[in-house]
């Protein structure tokens, strides 16, 4: 199997006919095979500009900065707001999901000895932030169980059994895409069953803004939700948002004491001090890059074809068994099951993670579940085929070699 692997200015068929942004509207290394979008994303070159732009603004005249913030901060949340299709009084920016989650945890009042429910799939920092504040309340967390080959049915019964058994639950915890496993959950029948039951639902959708159209739409009806849009949506790191229902929007404070305080929800968060909000401002304009370039059903496509066939082209590779596996879920992440004794644990994925990105020059994500260890490939529309096939030729080797270090 030949590989050359595109380098910055080149363009393929597809991107002629789609318009799609390529490698080079982004500042990332030509040297490297970006192939974990999903962890940290990539700013395009133009927003780059922007926020470099505002920062200069900011730097040039600080006191007519932060004399005008709160307006400019007003207007980016009108737009990211008509983007993710509510009302821009429902939306307030945070610096990322895991921000927003904490700040929902920290208003919630929980009755000593209540029951909060979340899965085995959580992201680990939103699940320690749940633990502690249950801990603070005398409160119990519960972890449902969720095998990896679930249906959507089958995780709606889960659900529902759980809430129906032992003492009643406050608050439902759940991901809108699972950051280890790539799991599109089922939120609507989830969503029903809590409420039904009397509890309040968190959804962690760091992943949802831009993977899926309408990610307020799926998970219709959860009391708060917030979402990463440094990720798919490519906007600067540190920007996010938090949306919550109106019943409970007024009980959310920013974790940080500022003079928004006495503000109503949203317009608190929108000051915190000297906080740096540049990424906030500049988040509209990477929203338009990519509406503008090709428009987003056409990215998502894109990425879906790719992930699509770099999954089946890396599990043919390493011999990867996936049948345990859901498959065209979570659009643009897919998993590879890894030798059972490879990544049994976050530390030694991380450190397998490590060791790919040193001996190939390719950033993967290596994600550890339930002591099994996987390869999570994520794609964006900068990326190729050939960097797929460029480590499929390769990995097999870096792969056999740890696993006889482990045995």
């Amino acid at each position: 199997m030949t590989t050359q692997v595109r380098r910055p200015g080149a363009t393929g068929d597809d991107e002629g006919a789609t318009g799609l942004p390529a490698l080079a509207d982004f500042a990332l290394d030509p040297e490297v095979r970006h192939l974990n979008h999903g962890s940290f994303g990539a700013v395009p070159r133009p927003v780059l500009d922007r926020l470099a732009a505002l920062r200069a603004e900011m730097e040039g005249n600080p006191d007519a900065w932060w004399r005008t913030l709160t307006g400019r901060i007003a207007a980016a949340r009108a737009d990211i707001a008509a983007f993710l299709r509510t009302a821009p009084d429902s939306l307030a920016l945070v610096a990322n999901a895991s921000a927003g989650a904490s700040a929902v945890l920290a208003s919630l009042r929980l009755p000593r000895g209540a029951r909060v429910l979340t899965t085995d799939h959580t992201y680990g920092a939103v699940a320690m932030g749940l633990r502690r504040i249950a801990a603070l309340h005398g409160a119990v967390v519960d972890t449902l169980h969720v095998p990896l080959d679930a249906s959507a049915r089958d995780i709606e019964a889960l659900f529902a059994q759980e809430l129906s058994a032992g003492a009643p639950v406050a608050l439902v915890v759940v991901d809108q895409i699972t950051s280890p496993t790539a799991r599109l959950l089922p939120l609507p029948g989830i969503v029903a069953a809590a409420h039904a039951a009397g509890a309040r639902v968190l959804v962690d959708g760091a992943h949802a803004p831009g993977l899926l159209a309408d990610p307020l739409g799926h998970a219709s009806g959860a009391d708060y939700w917030t979402g990463n849009l440094h990720k798919w949506t490519c906007a600067p790191r540190g920007t996010a948002a938090l949306v919550a229902a109106d019943d409970v929007a007024q009980d959310l404070v920013p974790l940080v004491n500022s003079w928004g305080a006495p503000e109503p929800y949203p317009h608190r968060f929108d000051q915190q001090g000297t906080q740096d909000v540049t990424g906030w401002l500049a988040a509209p304009a990477s929203l338009a890059f990519l509406a503008e370039r090709g428009g987003w059903e056409a990215a998502r496509a894109r990425m879906d074809r790719t992930v699509t066939a770099a999954q089946a082209l890396l599990a043919e590779a390493l011999d990867a068994d996936l049948s345990g596996v859901r498959v065209n879920e979570a659009l643009s992440m897919r998993l590879i099951p890894l030798s059972p004794v490879l990544a049994t644990d976050p530390e030694r994925a991380a450190a397998l993670q490590r060791r790919i990105a040193a001996e190939l020059r390719c950033e993967v994500s290596v994600t550890s579940w339930d002591g099994r260890g996987f390869l999570r490939l994520s794609a964006h529309v900068y990326n190729r085929p050939e960097e797929y096939e460029y480590l499929a030729e390769r990995l097999p080797a870096l792969l056999a070699t740890a696993e006889r270090e482990a045995r």
